[in-house]
C-alpha cells in the first residue's frame, strides 16, 4: 500500500477544504437567518413519543422486517412500552389473521396509541423507577 498519487492528493485537499468551507456557511435564507420571531419546535410529549416509537416497532416487527428481532433495549423502549408493543403485535397477528396486513396495521396504531394515552407515555423501567419531569 502505497501513498497516493499527487494529483489524488490535491483534489483529496480540495475537496475536504470545500466541504469545511460550506459547512460553516448558513443554509437559511438572509431573512430568515436574522428574524427575531423565529420560536423553538415544541419537543414531542412523552404520550407522542411512545406511541410513535412503539407503533413503529410493533409494525416491524408484525411485518417481520430486518431489525425486528432486536431486543426492547435496543429498540429503545422502557419496560412499560415494551409490553404495550407485545400485546400490540398479538392483536396485529389475530387481526391479520381475519382481515388482513392492513386492517392489523391500523389496529396497532390505534392500540397503540390508546395505551400510551392511558399510561402516560409508559415511561416506567425496571432500571428507572422514577418516571421523566
Amino acid at each position: 500500500m502505497g501513498t497516493m498519487p499527487c494529483t489524488a492528493r490535491y483534489a483529496a485537499h480540495t475537496l475536504l477544504a470545500a466541504l469545511a468551507l460550506t459547512g460553516c456557511s448558513s443554509s437559511a435564507p438572509p431573512s430568515a437567518a436574522g428574524s427575531a420571531s423565529t420560536s423553538a419546535p415544541t419537543p414531542a410529549s412523552p404520550v407522542q413519543v411512545c406511541t410513535s416509537l412503539v407503533s413503529y416497532w410493533a409494525k416491524e416487527t408484525l411485518l417481520g422486517t430486518k431489525w425486528s428481532g432486536l431486543d426492547w433495549e435496543q429498540k429503545g423502549l422502557s419496560n412499560d412500552q415494551y409490553a404495550i408493543h407485545e400485546d400490540a403485535v398479538a392483536a396485529g397477528r389475530t387481526e391479520e389473521r381475519t382481515a388482513g396486513r392492513s386492517k392489523a396495521l391500523e389496529l396497532i396504531d390505534r392500540f397503540v396509541a390508546q395505551r400510551c394515552a392511558e399510561q402516560g407515555g409508559a415511561t416506567r423501567s425496571s432500571e428507572n423507577q422514577t418516571p421523566p419531569v
